[in-house]
Formats: structure tokens, sequence, C-alpha cells
């Protein structure tokens, strides 16, 4: 029976995590190892400074005080006595696409596992204020992915990234990343005591319009799938960089 890891940024606890642990059951022994709280936007962190704690919820569901990648690491090291065939992070409350993905500790679970040498998935779903969450498509989508994964592998260091709609339309789609111009808002506020602090908030972006993106995918109602990489060397620009003529050998200042 293949071995599953699931991990997450929203914390052991998240209503997503349960949703997902619960249709990878379907495909094989799983093992939850998952912030102990909330770790949203932390990227592919390490944490290397401070020690970690591992506490036992329960019988298969394990928390680490830490981000995903932690979890991920400490998982294999200390909780799984065989690596797992299988990285599945979700399900994140909110899309991940385009640039988000270098923030998001969704995607940087599955990150991990893939510069591990283990197949691994990431999961998102739609966010809808004043809504309750309908993980269903996405805990759908996760089982369709992650068998075929299971079955045919994937390319050395590629992780795939799954966004699914509120209520597909319709079937998945094959997506790069979107882009945008990026532009963060940061709040000013004040304590009671009238001292300044700041709120970083979602930010007011143009996506460029593209029709391979997976923001665009999502938007007409598709299960975006992106296969991404760690290697993040621009190619294109390697041309661009000879061009300037650097000195091959380091300069006497």
């Amino acid at each position: 029976m293949p071995r599953i890891l699931v991990t997450n940024d929203d914390g052991v606890y998240a209503e997503g995590i349960a949703r997902l642990a619960e249709a990878m059951a379907l495909l094989g022994e799983v093992t939850v190892v998952a912030p102990l709280g909330e770790a949203s936007a932390v990227g592919h962190g390490l944490s290397i400074a401070r020690p970690l704690r591992l506490g036992r919820v329960r019988d298969g569901v394990y928390s680490v005080d830490g981000t995903p990648t932690d979890c991920v690491n400490v998982a294999i090291t200390h909780v799984m006595p065989e690596r797992p065939d299988l990285i599945v992070s979700g399900i994140n409350t909110g899309w991940n696409v385009g640039d988000d993905v270098t923030y998001s500790g969704t995607v940087a679970g599955a990150l991990e596992g893939a510069l591990l040498g283990i197949p691994s998935i990431a999961v998102s779903t739609e966010r809808h204020r004043g809504v309750e969450y309908n993980f269903a498509p996405a805990a759908t989508a996760a089982v369709a992915v992650a068998r075929l994964v299971l079955e045919r592998g994937l390319p050395r260091f590629t992780l795939l990234n799954v966004n699914v709609p509120f209520a597909p339309k319709h079937g998945f789609r094959t997506t790069v990343q979107a882009r945008r111009n990026h532009v963060t808002t940061v709040g000013l506020r004040h304590d009671p005591r009238n001292r300044p602090y700041y709120w970083i908030e979602e930010g007011l972006d143009d996506w460029e319009p593209h029709d391979q993106s997976d923001y665009q995918a999502v938007r007409d109602g598709y299960i975006s799938i992106t296969p991404l990489q760690p290697d993040m060397t621009a190619h294109d620009a390697l041309a661009f960089v000879d061009s300037l003529a650097l000195p091959e050998e380091e300069p006497v200042v």
C-alpha cells in the first residue's frame, strides 16, 4: 500500500487538511504531519535557529511547531518508518496562483518533497468571503491527480500545483504561472498607546492576459494544474548576462 504524507500551512487542526487526509486514505496509508498553528505565507522557510517540538494529535496525525518545510523533514526522519511514496500539501484555503507560489507554505511543503526526490502535489481551493469552504471538489481533484502520480511518477525535481474553483465548471487544464504587476499594501496603524505598527495586506494587482495561465483557468471554471520546479535560473536571460562581458577573473579592489 502506498505511503502518503499529508501536510499544509493552515495548521494541523484546519478542516482542509482533514478533508485531504480522508481523500488520500482511498489511495494508501496516510500520515499527517502539519504545523501546530497557522503558517501561511512563510514560503520555503526552514527553522534552523531554534528547536522544534513534535506532538502527537491522535493516531497518524502529528504536529510540529514550525513551517511546512520543517514538517516534511521531521516527518521523513522521525515519524514515518519508511520514506513516503507521495507528499500532498493542502487543501489550502485560497488559491495559490501566479507569484503567490513563492510565498505559499502549501506549495513549499510540496517543493521540499520534490527537492528530496519524492513525488509531491500542492492543492488549493477558492476563497469565498462569508461562505463556508467547499473542500469536496478539491479533495476529488487531489485524488485524481494523486492516483495518476502514484502510477506514473513525476519528472525529477518537479511538483504539481493544483488550484480548484469553488464549484468547477470544467475539468483539468494544464497551465503556467500567471504574471501581474505586483503591488503590496502595507497599512500603518496605531496601538492603544499610539505606537505605530504595520500590517501587510493583500495588494491590488492587475493580472496580465494569458490564455494558458493558472489564474485564467480557475477564473474560467477549470481546475488548474501547473508543473513547478525549484530551478529558479532565468534561462532566457543567460545570453543577456553573457552580453555584459563581465571579467572571468575577480577584479582586484
